[in-house]
């Protein structure tokens, strides 16, 4: 196949964020494809797009065309909204250039979608949808998305999205249901999670090292950590209350918090004002993603946040796939059906989501059981090597875009 991809923030290994459009991308690639991967600057850098206007290049074989268009989770929303208004309509042009069999295009933002109905008229081909969060009912219910107007012009562009594609892949059951809410029946949803990257993250211990000692840790200490976004959807704030009652139950349990977005300088003043900054708790800008693995490495349990609102609880997020991957326990706050995997697995353990007290009683005691960590950490090895292994479910998505395809020629 020819695939035309399309994705706004399209990350490599050396890039910090989610690898899984170009851990995708590489797979179809190494099986005969060709892909063509339409993205901005945002998450690349201006490296990638040092003047304005379209830049093309070659990575591992995938064909990239990067847009320059700055953006950032930290800029006020009506920013965001025209950082995706000019990729949708620069990409919307650009990709007439580019023959294609299928056109695959991943949210968010939810504006992708209109390149890739753009891509599906100029070549006459099908289209793949790939939601990653359900939008707009996400910014309607954190309340950053009021606007009537742009309220109804976000679900009238999202009932196009689903109903002008061919297939939808979703992200998670929660994600699924949305999509087939809107109509869509369940022959064309295909539920394909993000996935562990089993033989990136399988490190030796002694890779954390440098971690542990930069933090000044002793050999054994536990270490909690969360690594993503600081949005206003994560609620890092939580994991600093924690950390403040922590202190009076178990003050050898220490913190390490890793990344940056919005609330980023909120969180490191609620930090410092706990009085747990630098002390127990660490808070670190954003790392490639090609040095998670060690940072997790050095980790005893990893994290996974969201705020107390039930429809986040439908999220995919790489940390907790990343974590699996390593081997690490999961500790989240939320419901919804990660929650109801680390019960039915032992993985983990799910925190209560408005008590710091009993979330730090309850981390204490699992971080000094040491016969708990051991089973969890094998069972998120189990889940990752058995359920969420790129490789395989690398294989569910070529089938949905080959099957598109060949419905199309069969059509025609």
């Amino acid at each position: 196949m020819r695939v035309l991809y399309l994705h706004q923030y399209f990350n490599t290994p050396q890039t910090s964020g989610s690898t899984r459009s170009y851990e995708m991308a590489r797979r179809l690639v190494a099986a005969g494809h060709q892909v063509t991967m339409i993205t901005s600057s945002a998450s690349l850098g201006d490296t990638w797009a040092p003047s304005d206007g379209w830049h093309s290049h070659d990575l591992e074989g995938i064909h990239l065309e990067v847009l320059r268009v700055s953006y950032s989770n930290a800029m006020p929303f009506n920013q965001r909204i025209k950082a995706f208004v000019q990729f949708a309509l620069g990409a919307s042009w650009h990709v007439r250039k580019f023959g294609a069999d299928v056109v695959f295009a991943t949210s968010t933002p939810l504006t992708i979608i209109i390149p890739g109905l753009a891509a599906r008229l100029w070549h006459r081909i099908p289209l793949v949808f790939e939601v990653r969060d359900l939008w707009p009912e996400l910014p309607i219910a954190v309340g950053a998305l009021r606007n009537p107007l742009l309220k109804w012009a976000a679900l009238a562009l999202e009932w196009i999205a689903y109903h002008a594609s061919a297939h939808v892949v979703a992200l998670s059951p929660g994600m699924a249901a949305g999509v087939m809410r809107c109509g869509i029946p369940a022959s064309k949803v295909t539920i394909i999670p993000n996935s562990c990257d089993v033989q990136l993250f399988d490190v030796p211990p002694e890779t954390g090292e440098w971690v542990r000692k930069r933090l000044g840790l002793r050999s054994g200490q536990p270490l909690i950590v969360y690594t993503g976004t600081f949005g206003l959807i994560n609620g890092v704030g939580y994991l600093v209350k924690v950390a403040e009652a922590m202190r009076a139950i178990a003050p050898d349990v220490s913190f390490l918090l890793v990344g940056h977005g919005a609330e980023f300088d909120q969180v490191m003043a609620q930090a410092a004002q706990a009085d747990v900054l630098n002390k127990t708790l660490w808070i670190w800008p954003p790392l490639p993603k090609a040095q998670v693995p060690a940072l997790l490495a050095a980790t005893t349990v990893a994290t996974s946040l969201c705020i107390h609102l039930e429809p986040t609880w439908n999220n995919s997020a790489n940390k907790f796939f990343d974590a699996l991957a390593a081997g690490k326990p999961v500790a989240i706050n939320y419901g919804g059906w990660q929650a109801d995997l680390l019960d039915e697995s032992g993985a983990g353990i799910v925190l209560p989501p408005d008590d710091p007290v009993e979330a730090a009683q309850c981390l204490a005691e699992f971080v000094h059981d040491p016969v708990r960590l051991q089973n969890a950490a094998a069972a998120a090895r189990d889940l990752a090597y058995r359920v969420f292994n790129r490789d395989l479910l690398y294989t569910r998505l070529e089938q949905v875009l080959l099957d598109v395809v060949q419905k199309q020629k069969a059509w025609r």
